[in-house]
This record gives C-alpha cells, sequence and structure tokens, in this order.
C-alpha cells in the first residue's frame, strides 16, 4: 500500500506511508530542493516495519535500502539543485570503533548522479552531549580515572549534494538574508538593513548573517529550538531521538531554494523540514512511515501553515502537490 493516509493544503502535502511506494507517484524533475535526516543506520531502530530501513539485518543492508531512496530522490529532483542529508558519524554494533557515515553517504550520492558540493559540520557542545545521551565516555570523571576510555561530543554534518545538469532557475535572494536562524544576536546597527532594496554590496545584514552560513563550522545553532516530538513517542519505542534542530533546515532552505518552490523529505519525522519549508514561503511535500510521528508532523503544520511568508498563492491543484 503507497499511502496510508495523507493530510493536503495548498501549501503542503504530507503522506503517511512507504517514501519508495510514494516517491514512484512523483514526476521525474519536479522537487526544488530535497532536504532529510535519514535513520542513521542500525543506531536507532524507530519500528519493527519491514519496510523501515532502519530496521535492516546489517550495516550493509541498510546502505543498499538507502540507495533505492538515493535512485529516485535523483530522478524526482530538478538538474542542477540540491539534496542536503542530515547525519553523523555512528559508533559499530559492538562499541568498539565509529563507522563513517557521511563517507558512504557521499561515496552512494556520487554513484548515484550527485556531485558533493558542501559539508557544515555542526558543533556540539560536551555537556549537552553528555546529558542527552548519558554517555559515560564524556564525563569529566573519565580523564580523571582512565582517558583511555574517554569520548568525544561528535559533530554532526550537513551534506550538500548538487544533481549533475544544468540550473534552470537561478536561485536568487534579491534583497539579501533578513533572517537568521542561529544563536547569535544580530548587532543593533544591522536591523535597519532587513529588506535592503539598495546596493547589496553595502547590506550589512545580510552580509552578517552569509558570514554565518557560509561557514563550514556551524557553532552557532540553537539546540532548543525543536518541533514538538514527546507526544509522538510509543510505549514500544527503543530509543527516541530528538528532531533536527530548525536552524539547520532553516539555513538550507534559504540558501538552496526559491520562495514557492518545492521542498520535499522522504523521512518526515514530526515535520521540522516541511514545517520550515512552509515559514519560510516554500511549499513542503513528506512521507513517513510511522504513524506516530505522522500524526505529530501533522499536528505541528497545522500551526506552521497559518504563517506562510509568501508573495502569490498557490492552490493545491495548481502546484500539483497531491500525488
Amino acid at each position: 500500500m503507497a499511502i496510508i493516509t495523507k493530510e493536503i493544503s495548498d501549501k503542503y502535502a504530507l503522506y503517511n506511508g512507504d517514501c519508495i511506494d510514494v516517491m514512484k507517484d512523483i514526476p521525474d524533475n519536479k522537487v526544488d530542493l530535497g532536504v532529510y535526516s535519514p535513520p542513521f543506520a542500525d543506531l536507532y531502530t524507530f519500528s519493527s516495519d519491514i519496510r523501515d530501513i532502519s530496521n535492516c539485518d546489517s550495516y550493509e543492508d541498510f546502505i543498499e535500502h538507502y540507495r533505492y531512496v538515493v535512485k529516485d530522490m535523483h530522478r524526482i529532483t530538478k538538474k542542477g539543485r540540491f539534496n542536503c542529508i542530515h547525519c553523523c558519524d555512528i559508533p559499530s554494533p559492538n562499541g568498539a570503533k565509529m563507522i563513517d557515515l557521511s563517507g558512504h553517504i557521499i561515496k552512494l550520492h556520487d554513484e548515484e548522479g550527485f556531485d558533493f558540493v558542501a559539508r557544515h559540520v555542526i558543533w556540539r557542545e560536551p555537556l549537552w552531549v553528555r546529558n542527552k545521551t548519558m554517555l559515560r565516555s564524556l564525563t569529566h570523571k573519565t580523564i580523571v580515572t582512565d582517558a583511555s576510555k574517554a569520548g568525544v561530543a561528535g559533530a554532526d554534518y550537513m551534506l550538500v549534494f548538487r544533481k549533475r545538469g544544468e540550473n534552470e532557475t537561478p536561485i536568487q535572494n534579491p534583497t539579501g538574508f533578513s533572517h537568521y536562524a542561529g544563536l547569535e544576536k544580530i548587532p543593533e546597527d544591522l536591523k535597519n538593513y532587513a529588506g535592503w532594496t539598495g546596493d547589496q554590496k553595502v547590506n550589512r545584514l545580510s552580509h552578517w548573517i552569509w558570514q554565518r552560513y557560509a561557514s563550514s563550522v556551524w557553532d552557532d545553532i540553537d539546540m532548543s529550538r525543536l518541533m514538538p516530538y514527546t507526544a509522538s513517542k510509543e510505549e514500544d519505542d527503543e530509543k527516541h531521538v530528538t528532531p533536527t534542530h530548525m536552524d539547520i533546515i532553516d539555513r538550507v532552505i534559504q540558501m538552496r531554494s526559491n520562495p514557492n518552490e518545492i521542498v520535499f523529505t522522504p523521512f518526515l519525522g514530526v515535520g521540522t523540514e516541511a514545517y520550515c519549508a512552509v515559514k519560510l514561503g516554500r511549499h513542503a511535500i513528506g512521507v513517513e512511515l510511522k504513524e506516530s510521528y505522522f500524526k505529530q508532523a501533522v499536528k505541528n503544520m497545522e500551526i506552521g501553515s497559518s504563517n506562510i511568508v509568501s508573495d502569490r498563492a498557490q492552490t493545491t491543484m495548481d502546484f500539483g502537490l497531491d500525488l
């Protein structure tokens, strides 16, 4: 069954089903931007569903199952446009070493027709990671008693891939950036440049934001800015991770798409990518296999959809969101 249920509006289309099945119905070269966080192999098992690629027998099986996602993402993404993948290094099943998941994702995308063009390293504060994961290796006590067992608060990565071919529609920001997603306080003397229509060489606010977004290291992400997600946890869940931080998704959408374009996520979760897309004036299509996550995403979108910033109205049928 391709679609279990769906929630459609003039700004977004959300599907509760298997992303492989749903993507079959999306026309070639339809999506302007793909952005998502895939299941991190067997680090987190989200469900016992045989269609859930986090529920694989081995890491090698995960990579082969994920290849089907990348193949279809390549087909539905427009030429010259981007897929942005949030990931991290993961421990081996016995915990003895780390697995370079990002490296395997890069190799897979290269084989399926994408060029790897950028990597943003997302810094994570060690105590924050310790409190979230309860890893003994991330306690100060470890370096006091036996530093050979000391761990590292590993970074997250946002990997940026471009589909080979010529982009037909330039991604433009005629008045630069005025929305900043991050922890730093915008200097008061720069706020007057919001929406600056003059010479962009003197748009100090946009330059200030761009310097942070274009950095290879994002150390100003607000880790507390998350979509509501705790209600989606089920009793039999083995583990539950927090959704992707909204600052990360906001930046990718601003940098890699135009207003009113389609942002697609094959792993919707509780709706972070779709919510951020709509809030920033884009249209969102998302697919989520797990019913409890899907229901939470629908609730989250009901909050966010009323705040869309768009320069023109579109109907669902005109934009072709309903598959």
